[in-house]
Order: C-alpha cells, then structure tokens, then sequence
C-alpha cells in the first residue's frame, strides 16, 4: 500500500481508508522477517512484532462484532468472566504453532470483514458500552458505529507505533525504508530501501 491514504470521497470511506491503511502498517513492519525474529522481544516490554498482529486481530475483530451488532450487544462470550481473565494477554503472544504467513492472513481476513460492515452499517448506530473492564466509561450509554470506527484506527495505530519500535530494535529498519521495499521505490540520496543485514539483536 502507499505511504498515503488515497483521496476519499467521504466520511464512510474515509473511515475504511484509514482503517486499511493502519493495518497495512503491520504488513510492513513484518516486511523481511523470519519467523523466529517475529517473537523476539527486543525492548524493555515483552511486546514482539508476531504478538501486535494477534493483538490486533483479536481487538479488531471484538470491535467489529459491537458495530455489526449495533444497536444491540453482540453475542455474549462464551468463555466465562473467570476464563477470560485467565486468558487475558493470551492474543500477544506468539504460540509454536503461530507464523507470520498466517497471522498476516487472519489479519487480512478481519479487514474484509470490517469493510464489509462498514460498508453497509449505519454509522450514526449506538454501540453499547460493554461494562466488563474498569476503562469503560460508567456515564456513557452507548458510542455510534462512527465512534467506535475511529477507535479502531486509533487502536491499529497505536500498536504500529509499538511495532515500529520493535522493529528498528531487531534490525535496525524503520517505516520508510521498509515501505520503500515492499513498494518498489528508488533509492534516493535521502531514502534507501530496506534490505537484510546481519545486525539482528537478540
């Protein structure tokens, strides 16, 4: 994808726009790697670039249930609230049987799924507050389907950030340089794109 969103005609692509845009990021940031370098945990955090797409691929995926659901609930879980807390953090980390291909393909998938609903929801719905975790606001009844779109950029972008950080970490590669590979672009005196090196921190 390009290193800019395409023009946009209005707020409902715009919305799936920076949506695709953000999750491309994580396309990116994985650009070059193997599969053990996707669990290496470089940083002062446990954070690894495998993890983040799981992550967002469960937050996604859990944001978009509530907008097609709107303006009712979704489906409760059906874990208990004991198995969901023991289960909490399990989508940042990376199992055996995990690898990149197929993380970045589940990552895919939700995006068809989210433009999917988007494109056909009303985004003005309300989205009920869930009221299972302390960081939901108590005075707030429900968010839109808008609210809760631009939430899920905020999300996505969020974790590229910490995968950028990661990244550079394991190899030293940074946003640019990695889009300017996966691109195609020329090399300029200002702009090298990325290519594999032997520095790789463990």
């Amino acid at each position: 994808m390009p290193a800019h969103v395409p023009p946009v005609a209005d707020e409902r692509e715009s919305l799936i726009a920076y949506l695709d845009q953000q999750r491309d990021a994580f396309a990116t940031v994985a650009f070059g790697l193997t599969e053990e370098q996707i669990r290496l945990a470089p940083t002062a955090g446990t954070l690894t670039i495998g993890g983040l797409i799981k992550h967002v691929t469960t937050c996604e995926r859990g944001w978009t249930e509530r907008m097609a659901a709107a303006p009712n609930a979704p489906a409760p879980p059906d874990q208990s609230i004991e198995q969901q807390a023991t289960a909490w953090g399990d989508d940042f980390r990376v199992t055996d049987d995990d690898t990149l291909e197929a993380l970045l393909a589940a990552l895919a998938a939700q995006g068809q799924v989210t433009r999917s609903v988007l494109r056909a929801a009303d985004l003005g719905a309300p989205v009920p507050v869930p009221r299972d975790a302390p960081w939901f606001p108590r005075d707030v009844e429900a968010w839109s389907v808008r609210w809760v779109a631009m939430h899920v950029v905020e999300e996505l972008a969020r974790h590229a950030g910490h995968a950028d950080i990661v990244r550079e970490s394991i190899d030293g590669a940074t946003m640019y340089e990695l889009v300017a590979a996966r691109e195609g672009w020329p090399e300029t005196p200002w702009l090298k794109p990325w290519r594999p090196s032997t520095r790789v921190v463990s």
